[in-house]
This record gives structure tokens, sequence and C-alpha cells, in this order.
């Protein structure tokens, strides 16, 4: 009777234990359940999500310099200013390629 109780719990134990786990292996796979995955099969795609992802880290490297006082207030708000104006043009070619 021990080893049927047992045996039990830990089946409901695994059970439980994949089911938690499984938005973590679609996290691990580059899928999620929410959002679904675009085409890469778009050409010119990965690019433009690479020069996204660069300029996304130059906003938050500028963000950063002017907050250590490497950039002057003047200077950060020029950089600023340009970077996004840059990732809105990436963005908005990116949506133009997916909606293709």
């Amino acid at each position: 009777m021990g080893i049927l109780v047992f045996l039990i719990i830990l089946a409901i134990c695994l059970a439980v234990a994949y089911v938690v786990s499984a938005p973590l292996r679609r996290a691990r796979s580059g899928t999620s359940a929410a959002q679904p995955a675009a085409p890469r099969d778009v050409p010119g795609r990965d690019d433009l999500v690479a020069a996204r992802e660069a300029k996304y880290r130059e906003i938050r490297d500028a963000e950063l310099d002017f907050r250590t006082g490497k950039l002057s207030q003047e200077d950060y708000e020029r950089l600023d200013a340009e970077l996004r104006a840059e990732a809105v043009e990436i963005l908005k070619r990116l949506d133009e390629l997916e909606s293709a």
C-alpha cells in the first residue's frame, strides 16, 4: 500500500512539474503561445531585426552615458532624438516588410 501511494504522489508531482515548466520549454525553443512566431523567410528581416536591437542598445548606452555624466544634457537630447528617429525608421521598414 505504501509503494502505491508513493507512486501516485510521484506521478502527480511529475505531471505538475511538466505543466508548470511548459512556458520555460517554449521560451527555450524560441516560440511563445502569447506571441505567434514572425515569418522567418522574409528576405532582409533578420538584418532589420539585428539593426533594431543594435539601435535599442545604442539608445540605452546613450542614456547610461548621460546618467554617468559622460554626455551633457544638450548632447544627450540631440543624440537621443537622432537615435530614436533612426529606430522609428527601422521599425517602419520592418513593419512594411512583414505586412507585405
